[in-house]
């Protein structure tokens, strides 16, 4: 007998493990991923490909999906009455939805991967779940600067082949299939687990000339395999969506990997620290693996910007622990 999304969460909220809001929440974010991926799925037919022609808080150009995307999350979670506000990759500052009172705040990067819509490879929405403290204003940033393991939920849904929603509120990691006859999520998987080795790493090569030294050691003793110090070999892969990648190493193990480098000392990663790693690194702790920034597990990091950025190391517990190591001092 198939589970269906709504039936697992009820099944939670009647044993006293999810509250009945935060059940609500995560409905409504995976309603509205369904339509996302109905979009995704029609490409050029619902001429979604290609730029936008504007750019988003970080710089970036916006694709027309990352626009629509953000538009269908912010318009779609505003109505519940158990978000007291929302903020957005895309955004510059939160988005407040009038109910101050309400017990929870949603965050997320409704389209990762952008850059991969025109050429139709797996792209993704990440979010995250913070409880709300009601004396603060839900209009200002700093509303959200709560540390990562002080979440009440994350997840991802990942666009490719199949769509796949992977969740978890504290009680391990799930996986479901999207039934699109259906129109529902099924449970397909009740406890993802990260094997604790791996033989497999996720990391942009173009970019080699950029990192700090621990990190040229580390991934060079990588690539010299069985007849260097590490003592086997390992396979290299990159898709360049960090949902796509991170799913990856969630359904067989493996380490990714978006280091600091020295084009901008000001920044100490690419990736969002609220948006994308956060997120990322509650699940992957939850399945079993480890996540750091190369120093610090990332959900001890305490924010000070909403779109503040961080280094990222994630996923197998032994592989995180080595590379981790070579920062050490």
């Amino acid at each position: 007998m198939t589970l269906s999304l709504k039936a697992h969460l009820v099944g939670h909220v009647r044993a006293g493990n999810l509250d009945p809001a935060l059940s609500l929440v995560l409905e409504t974010v995976a309603a509205n991923c369904i339509r996302i991926s109905s979009l995704v799925s029609k490409g050029a037919l619902a001429s979604i490909i290609g730029s936008a022609g504007t750019g988003n808080v970080q710089g970036e150009e916006q694709k027309k999906l990352d626009v629509i995307s953000n538009d269908l999350l912010l318009l779609g979670n505003a109505w519940t009455g158990v978000l007291a506000g929302m903020a957005s990759e895309e955004l510059e500052h939160p988005h407040a939805t009038g109910f101050d009172d309400a017990p929870y705040l949603l965050l997320f990067d409704p389209l990762d991967g952008s850059s991969n819509i025109d050429v139709n490879v797996s792209i993704g929405t990440i979010f995250s779940v913070l409880p709300h403290n009601t004396g603060r204003d839900p209009s200002m940033d700093e509303a959200y600067l709560i540390k990562g393991r002080d979440q009440a939920a994350a997840g991802y849904c990942v666009y490719g082949p199949q769509t796949t929603l992977i969740l978890s509120f504290g009680h391990g990691v799930q996986a479901f299939t999207l039934d699109r006859e259906a129109g529902e999520f099924v449970l397909t998987e009740a406890a993802m687990r990260i094997p604790t080795a791996t033989g497999e790493f996720s990391i942009n090569m173009s970019n080699q000339r950029h990192w700090e030294a621990p990190m040229q050691r580390y991934i060079a003793e990588l690539l010299a395999g069985k007849n260097g110090p590490r003592g086997k070999d390992f396979n290299m892969r990159w898709i360049g969506s960090m949902v796509a990648d991170v799913h990856r190493v969630l359904t067989r193990g493996g380490i990714f990997t978006y280091p600091k480098d020295a084009r901008d000392a000001d920044k100490p990663g690419k990736l969002r620290l609220m948006y994308e790693a956060n997120p990322m690194s509650y699940l992957v702790e939850q399945a079993h693996g480890k996540a750091t920034d190369a120093h610090v597990d990332i959900l001890d990091i305490q924010p000070t910007k909403l779109h503040q950025r961080v280094s990222v190391v994630l996923g197998s517990a032994e592989e995180v622990d080595v590379a981790t190591s070579y920062h050490a001092g």
